[in-house]
C-alpha cells in the first residue's frame, strides 16, 4: 500500500493527491477544506484497505475457526498492534476499541468514576475542554457527590497554572481531565505537567488526545497520562472507530462499561465473569473493517511523518494569523503561532459566525461556525460563537488566500 513520495518537509500538494475529495470544486471554485478539527478527509489507501478488507476478509472476529475469521481476527488485532505503537503503549491489551474518543472517555468517567469518586472528591477541567470531556465528568461528579472545578484561562488563551494550588485546596483531587490541544484555540496544553500534579495531588489524569494524536507524537509513557483517548476519524481514518489506552493495573480493576457478547468469561444464571482485557470492555461486534481503515491511516501517517505535519501545520499557522490579522475588523482569539496547532478561530465584528462560513462556503471555503461544543470557553471570550478555520497534512497556503479573499467579499456584503 504505497503511500506518495514526501520529502521530510511536507509536500502538502504531493499529499493532497491522495485525497479524492479535493478533486471536485464547490459552486465553481476549487475546495478549500478548513475543518479538519472536525472531521479530516481520507487517503485512498485508507479507503482501499476497509475495500479490499470488506471483498476479500470479512466476517465476525474471535468467533470462528474458518479462514475468514481468522483473518478478520488478524486484521483486528493487526490494527490493535498499530495503535499500540502508535501511542507507544506499553501492552497491547490496554488498547480498547471504542466508537470515538467521546465513548472513551464517557467509558472511563462511569467504569472508573462511578466506582471512585465520592462527596469530598475533586475532578478537575479546563475552560478549553470539549463538552465530551467535560459532561461526563460533570454527569459523574453530579451523581457521586463529588465536585467539579475548572483551570481558568488567562488572557492569551493558555492555562493560568498559577491556580492549582487554590483548586486543590478545594476538595481531594481525584481526576485532572485535560485536552492535549483545544479542539477551538490550537492551544498546545502542558500535559506532562499537569499529569505530573494530578499524581502527585494523588488522583489520576485523563487526556483528551482527539485532537493531538492526529498532528503529533503521542507518547502514553512520556506524557504520564493513566487514560488517552483518540478518535480515528480525526486522523484520516474512518468513522465509527476510536480507541482508549488505559493503565492495565486500572483497567484491570474496572467494572466493565457495556455488557452482553464476547466481554465475558462465562455465564451462569447466578453470576457472569467477564473476559480479560481488552475483551471486557468491548462487548458486541467489533468495528472491524473500521479497524482496518484506521490501521491503514495510521500508516498513512506515520509515512508522511507526525513531525513534518506538526512543522506544516505550524507555519500554516503562523501565515494565516498574519493574513487574517490584516482584516479590518477581525478579532483572533488563542496564542501565538508556536504555541498552538494549526487552529485559527476568529470572529469579525458585527456578523454572525454562521453569516461568514455560508458566504465563505459560495466561495469553495468550508469552515466551522458555532460555538465547537466549547460552550463554557465562549462564555470565556464573552461570544456566543466564533469562526473556525483548521489545517491538516493536506492543507496548502492557496486555501487560506482563499479563506481570506473570501472574508474580504463577507465584509463587502456587510458593509
Amino acid at each position: 500500500m504505497a503511500v506518495s513520495t514526501v520529502a521530510k518537509k511536507l509536500d502538502a500538494h504531493t499529499v493532497r493527491a491522495d485525497f479524492p475529495i479535493f478533486e471536485q470544486e464547490i459552486h465553481g471554485k476549487p475546495l478549500a477544506f478548513l475543518d479538519s478539527a472536525a472531521s479530516s478527509q481520507k487517503p485512498r489507501q485508507m479507503m482501499e484497505a476497509m475495500t479490499a478488507f470488506y471483498s476479500t476478509s470479512y466476517a465476525n472476529v474471535h468467533r470462528g475457526v474458518y479462514v475468514l475469521a481468522e483473518r478478520a481476527t488478524a486484521a483486528l488485532e493487526g490494527a490493535r498492534e498499530k495503535v499500540r505503537v502508535l501511542l507507544n503503549a506499553p501492552d497491547v491489551r490496554e488498547i480498547v476499541f471504542v466508537r470515538n474518543a467521546t465513548e472513551a472517555i464517557n467509558l472511563v468517567a462511569y467504569s472508573w468514576g462511578m466506582n471512585n469518586l465520592g462527596p469530598g472528591d475533586l475532578v478537575v477541567v479546563t475552560e478549553l475542554e470539549h463538552h465530551s470531556n467535560f459532561v461526563p465528568w460533570q454527569y459523574v461528579a453530579g451523581k457521586t457527590g463529588a465536585k467539579l472545578a475548572m483551570i481558568p484561562l488567562d488572557d492569551q488563551g493558555e492555562l493560568d497554572l498559577s491556580t492549582l494550588d487554590s483548586i486543590a485546596a478545594k476538595g481531594n483531587v481525584k481526576v485532572v481531565a485535560t485536552n492535549q490541544v483545544s479542539n477551538s484555540l490550537g492551544t498546545i496544553n502542558p500535559v506532562e505537567r499537569l499529569a505530573t500534579w494530578a499524581h502527585e495531588q494523588g488522583g489520576i489524569f485523563v487526556l483528551d488526545a482527539a485532537q493531538s494524536a492526529p498532528h503529533m507524537t503521542v507518547d502514553v509513557q512520556a506524557l504520564g497520562a493513566d487514560f488517552v483517548a483518540i478518535s480515528g476519524h480525526k486522523m484520516c481514518g474512518p468513522s465509527g472507530v476510536g480507541a482508549l489506552w488505559g493503565r492495565g493495573s486500572l483497567l484491570s480493576r474496572m467494572e466493565p462499561f457495556l455488557t452482553g457478547g464476547h466481554m465475558i468469561n462465562s455465564v451462569r444464571l447466578d453470576k457472569t465473569t467477564w473476559g480479560d482485557l481488552p475483551h471486557k470492555f468491548e462487548a458486541g461486534t467489533a468495528p472491524m473493517a473500521e479497524a482496518v481503515g484506521f490501521g491503514a491511516a495510521i500508516d498513512y501517517l506515520n509515512a508522511v511523518g507526525f513531525d513534518a505535519i506538526a512543522a506544516h501545520e505550524h507555519e500554516l499557522a503562523a501565515y494565516a494569523l498574519g493574513r487574517m490579522s490584516e482584516i479590518p475588523g477581525i478579532t483572533l482569539y488563542g496564542p501565538p503561532a508556536e504555541r498552538r496547532a494549526g487552529i485559527v478561530s476568529f470572529n469579525i465584528d458585527g456578523i454572525h459566525p454562521h453569516d461568514v462560513a455560508q458566504i465563505l462556503d459560495m466561495n469553495g471555503v468550508a469552515i466551522r461556525a458555532g460555538h465547537h461544543c466549547c460552550q463554557p470557553l465562549m462564555q470565556k471570550l464573552g461570544v456566543a460563537a466564533t469562526n473556525r478555520a483548521s489545517f491538516y497534512l493536506y492543507t496548502v497556503q492557496e486555501e487560506i488566500d482563499q479563506l481570506v479573499d473570501g472574508l474580504a467579499t463577507v465584509r463587502k456584503v456587510f458593509a
